[in-house]
């Protein structure tokens, strides 16, 4: 067995830790950051699309995010998307430009972040968990079908285990990096 066989999966494990970053990006950490608002999409002429689509983002400040659409009619479906949102901020309309002003993050607002970065990171490593698993049903499978031994299937075993706990362990650093990151402010 030779590591090529593994690409597959390396690549979903991979994908995974994607996921998870692009998830905590959202996650607001006191300071403005654009990636908040990938997950709201507003009704632009029937159709739910994402506000980086119909409008452009800036950062002006670190506390500071204005929304600016190229459409004027759309601002005010912008602010009641991002009011309807879980973001828990109001932005503030002027007429032509939606400012959200992020307040400094509670201790309770941490905590509750806190968790959910923890939830992030344990969906991630059930998905690796899971990746593994159809790993091993697969290679199992080709043990059946007399393509790989015995021993080429307790080797691969050991390899995913290795794999897997490697992934999981990358999980718990970036989890970490992440709850420091939300006190640091």
């Amino acid at each position: 067995m030779n590591k090529s066989d593994y690409m597959e999966y390396v690549k979903k494990m991979d994908k995974t830790i994607e996921v998870m970053e692009t998830e905590f990006a959202a996650v607001r950490a006191g300071r403005a950051n654009a990636a908040v608002l990938n997950s709201i999409n507003v009704d632009y002429y029937g159709s739910p699309t994402p506000i980086n689509q119909i409008a452009s983002i800036s950062v002006p400040d670190p506390r500071t995010l204005v929304i600016q659409p190229w459409d004027a009619s759309v601002l005010k479906n912008i602010e009641r998307a991002i009011q309807a949102s879980d973001l828990g901020i109001n932005p503030q309309n002027d007429g032509r430009v939606l400012r959200i002003v992020f307040p400094p993050l509670t201790e309770e607002r941490r905590k509750e972040l806190g968790k959910q970065v923890r939830k992030y990171g344990e969906d991630s490593k059930i998905a690796i968990r899971n990746i593994r698993r159809d790993a091993m049903e697969f290679f199992k499978k080709q043990e059946k079908k007399s393509e790989i031994t015995e021993d080429d299937l307790k080797n691969v075993e050991k390899d995913l285990q290795k794999l897997t706990d490697e992934y999981i362990s990358n999980i718990g650093t970036l989890v970490e990096a992440k709850e420091k990151e939300l006190y640091e402010i």
